[in-house]
């Protein structure tokens, strides 16, 4: 089964939703004053674990859980296939820009856009006008009906080697950092690090610790690194607080807040991330 037909399934008999908001923050209890412990994108489909009074406890795909809103999802009725699976022979554009406007109709100067959706949402394709083949019409996770440009948009999905993995990785620089994030609208360093593993064909787990520790990835040594070696960072080897993916010539990406708060290439060299550099790891 394909890696992210798989994701869909969510593994779960337990009742799904499907995200509505661009980027639907995830907090560790029922109250959006809590901490955010991560982000769910437009269009995930999510299982239910519980229900509250205005809130659902939600597990995503990589079998993250948190509390999400519920305003912020739209639950699946039983028997309904879950958003952008669509039947045989149906299509799934997969957005490639960094964002992506999604219109009321085939123009962008007539409304505003219905919504703004982040890089690697994925949208339901109803229909390809042979008169205008600059845009999609695509079902959105409300059910509506919307208009997205193609040139926002792939419909190849097929796992990216190394060299094109870190071409990806560099059109995400200056983007925030934001704690929990996991969307083009700002990333975390386990995030972003998930995010480029996912587009490799793998799924590591959301946080850095678990990432050191998983099994789809084997240990290196820091003089044997290649380009796309995932670097763990913390005050022990027992206390990873950070990752980034290694990019050749002593340096890698990550989405941090030393210095500058944003997506960043950093030089393995400095001080401070020598100090700090724990782990290594190649995936399998």
């Amino acid at each position: 089964m394909h890696l992210f037909m798989g994701l869909a399934l969510l593994a779960s008999a337990a009742p799904q939703a499907v995200v509505l908001k661009p980027v639907a923050n995830m907090y560790a209890q029922p109250s959006d004053e809590t901490e955010v412990v991560s982000q769910a994108i437009y269009g995930s489909n999510i299982g239910i674990v519980e229900t509250r009074p205005e809130w659902l406890h939600v597990r995503t795909a990589d079998d993250y859980t948190g509390w999400m809103r519920a305003a912020d999802a739209r639950r699946l009725s039983t028997g309904d296939k879950p958003y952008a699976e669509p039947a045989s022979g149906g299509k799934v554009a997969h957005i490639e820009s960094l964002f992506a406007h999604i219109y009321y109709e085939p123009s962008v100067t007539k409304r505003q856009p219905l919504i703004t959706v982040p890089f690697d949402t994925r949208l339901e394709v109803i229909a390809e006008p042979e008169d205008n083949t600059r845009w999609l019409e695509v079902r959105l996770a409300d059910d509506r009906a919307g208009w997205l440009q193609r040139g926002d948009a792939s419909f190849e999905n097929e796992p990216l080697p190394i060299a094109a993995t870190i071409e990806l990785s560099r059109r995400f620089l200056g983007l925030p950092y934001t704690w929990g994030g996991t969307s083009s609208f700002g990333y975390d360093c386990s995030g972003f690090v998930q995010m480029l593993c996912r587009r490799r064909g793998a799924l590591p787990p959301r946080d850095a610790d678990l990432q050191a520790a998983w099994q789809g990835a084997t240990p290196v040594k820091r003089e044997d690194l290649q380009p796309g070696d995932l670097l763990f960072f913390g005050s022990a080897a027992d206390h990873i607080t950070h990752t980034g993916m290694y990019i050749g010539e002593g340096r890698f990406i990550n989405a941090t807040t030393w210095i500058h708060p944003v997506v960043q290439i950093c030089d393995l060299g400095d001080a401070h991330w020598t100090r700090l550099l724990v782990a290594c790891r190649r995936l399998k």
